[in-house]
């Protein structure tokens, strides 16, 4: 677990490898989305801390969905939650009330492997992934193998694909940085956040360990998800002929919500209650990283 204050931090310092966008002044506020409703067409809505927390459906945020929906308004999920096969992720949202259709889903896991690189013919990627995770959709040309229950990978493999930090261990970032500065390899990031809003807590994510092993390495990455445009521009698609000052980001935190938002050309919503700033006073974080939502706005 990690506090607010120190996510945010980490964030900060790692400004230079984001996204630059520009923001609005100032913002506009409100309870809930439905204050928001008359200036958008469209919403991209992040998962958690918008429509759940960990394993819990937020409170109203289905019946939202439901009337923004009846509104007309177009919905799009994206979501940096790479532990999930496609199947598993719309399973997901199903059980916890959403009615969310295939084509309404992006996650920051279809985009990597969307745009995985290819290795040699005899190389395999060892994933970092959940247990039980049986790659199912990778694509084709990828042979993936799990690094956690076959540690020789280490040594063999031909990259490492990072989906979930579930069963990660300060151990394992040691080995995989001393693996990489013997051998350098392709290292793919399929979720860049740092911090996940679990219902006990700030989860530490992909992204955090990652920027940990870039340090400790001083070699490359390929992320993949918010804020980076490659996520940005698959659920856009997914939107095509809505202008783009009339489609919403709607996320919880400002370093991959709002400024991937901002940096995509759309408008921003930030949600305050239930995700990286719950319990917290936004305006200070907001001050100090001049990432300006805006909207502002208590509650899905």
């Amino acid at each position: 677990m990690i506090d607010t204050q120190t996510a945010f931090d980490r964030y900060e310092s790692l400004r230079h490898a984001l996204p630059s966008a520009t923001f609005s002044p100032k913002s506009q506020t409100g309870r809930d989305l439905s204050d928001t409703a008359p200036h958008y067409d469209a919403y991209i809505l992040d998962a958690f801390g918008v429509l759940n927390r960990g394993e819990t459906a937020i409170e109203g945020a289905v019946e939202r969905m439901e009337d923004l929906r009846a509104s007309g308004k177009r919905l799009i999920v994206l979501t940096n939650a790479a532990s999930y096969t496609r199947v598993d992720i719309l399973a997901k949202y199903h059980r916890l009330g959403f009615d969310f259709t295939a084509d309404e889903v992006v996650s920051s896991r279809d985009v990597a492997f969307a745009n995985l690189p290819k290795l040699t013919d005899d190389d395999v990627w060892a994933a970092i992934s959940a247990e039980g995770d049986d790659f199912s959709d990778a694509p084709n040309q990828a042979t993936m193998e799990d690094l956690i229950a076959n540690p020789d990978l280490f040594d063999t493999a031909g990259g490492f694909l990072f989906l979930s930090t579930a069963r990660w261990k300060d151990t394992n970032t040691t080995a995989l940085s001393q693996a990489l500065k013997a051998n350098p390899r392709p290292l793919v990031v399929a979720n860049p956040d740092l911090v996940a809003p679990r219902e006990d807590g700030l989860t530490i994510e992909p992204g955090m360990i990652a920027h940990d092993i870039l340090a400790q390495t001083g070699t490359d990455a390929a992320f993949y998800g918010k804020p980076y445009d490659n996520a940005f521009e698959t659920a856009l698609a997914r939107l095509d002929g809505i202008p783009r000052h009339r489609i919403a980001m709607v996320g919880d935190t400002l370093h991959t919500d709002v400024l991937g938002g901002a940096a995509a050309g759309i408008g921003t919503i930030l949600i305050t209650d239930h995700g990286l700033f719950k319990g917290f006073d936004v305006v200070p974080y907001i001050q100090k990283s001049g990432i300006q939502p805006d909207w502002i706005v208590a509650t899905t």
